[in-house]
């Protein structure tokens, strides 16, 4: 093993923050990377996020877990599809269905708090996400909606599709802005590999009860189609909030390429990822992208940050930062 001298170690000085000298996010963010732990994990995240989102070539796939539509940053992922800096969204059926019972219910979700007694609101038919209330009528003013988009959309009873075209049928339906709608306009695929776990599935599986519909959901199609996308594409990013089926979804399509296909030397180039989860208990979700690269689903010359924090905390200081950099806003 080869032994380092001392001043091999010591090449950058820590440079406190100084208040004083930041004007903006951005200029947070840079001077974050001279400092320590998570902040400065978050300052690298920009530099790699800019890279992904700046350069044609590098397909950026943006993958959603954990209620981040209730908590309030879908204007963010809005923003960032309207502005052409991701390629592809794979998510929860969770945050879909949140992000159209806020376009189509007025007001969806409610500031509300952890500290209240939950038989109160379930008497009340209202549902709780930690800090959060959404009345149950909101959910099934969303399903009216849905259930009309079915009935116009579709003449037969026997409907097959996958959850990728459901989605964009949906988005090109709502008038309301919100990731569906705006995903739709700007041909941002968004794919929902777990679909029948969320409400929106499970409003499929009335209708299929109570109107008559049956459905064939092409779960593999969409496997395929994504695997597409990777096909046409130089490079590869990953920008994954939480962890997730979205998540290893995402990643599971190089070892399937390799598997198909024979391709050993792919993988994503590069990655920036927003989590809580740990490694040491096991958990797919706190699986480290450099174990992912011994599956192939990185390159072995990626380049990636992982930064443990709250995502409603680390995501609009990072894309505030970033539209900063790019004079976006």
């Amino acid at each position: 093993m080869e032994h380092h001298k001392k001043d091999d170690y010591l090449v950058k000085k820590i440079s406190p923050l100084d208040p004083k000298k930041v004007r903006n996010i951005d200029d947070l963010l840079t001077a974050m990377k001279s400092c320590g732990f998570q902040g400065r994990n978050l300052g690298k995240a920009l530099d790699i996020l800019e890279t992904m989102v700046s350069d044609d070539k590098i397909l950026t796939v943006m993958t959603l877990s954990g209620a981040l539509v209730p908590a309030g940053m879908a204007e963010i992922i809005c923003a960032l599809i309207e502005n052409k800096l991701i390629d592809v969204i794979v998510s929860t059926g969770a945050n879909t269905i949140h992000d159209l019972v806020d376009a189509v219910s007025n007001i969806g979700h409610y500031v509300g708090t952890p500290n209240v007694d939950d038989d109160d609101l379930f008497k009340a038919r209202i549902n709780r996400i930690y800090d959060t209330f959404l009345p149950e009528d909101n959910y099934k003013h969303a399903e009216n909606v849905l259930l009309e988009i079915i009935h116009q959309e579709f003449e037969s009873k026997e409907i097959s599709i996958t959850p990728s075209d459901l989605m964009k049928i949906v988005g090109q339906r709502i008038k309301e802005r919100c990731i569906l709608s705006v995903a739709a306009k700007h041909g941002v695929p968004i794919f929902v590999p777990a679909f029948s776990d969320s409400e929106f599935a499970l409003n499929l599986i009335k209708f299929s009860v109570r109107e008559g519909y049956k459905y064939n959901i092409d779960i593999f199609g969409d496997v395929l189609k994504f695997a597409d996308i990777i096909r046409n594409s130089e490079e590869f990013g990953t920008f994954i909030i939480g962890g997730g089926v979205p998540r290893n979804w995402a990643q599971q399509v190089f070892p399937l390429l390799d598997q198909i296909d024979n391709i050993e030397s792919m993988g994503y180039n590069y990655s920036v990822r927003i989590t809580t989860a740990v490694e040491y208990d096991g958990g797919l979700s706190g699986c480290t992208i450099s174990e992912s690269k011994s599956w192939g689903k990185y390159s072995l010359e990626s380049k990636y940050i992982t930064v443990w924090c709250d995502a409603t905390i680390a995501l609009p200081l990072l894309i505030t930062g970033l539209f900063q950099r790019l004079k976006i806003i």
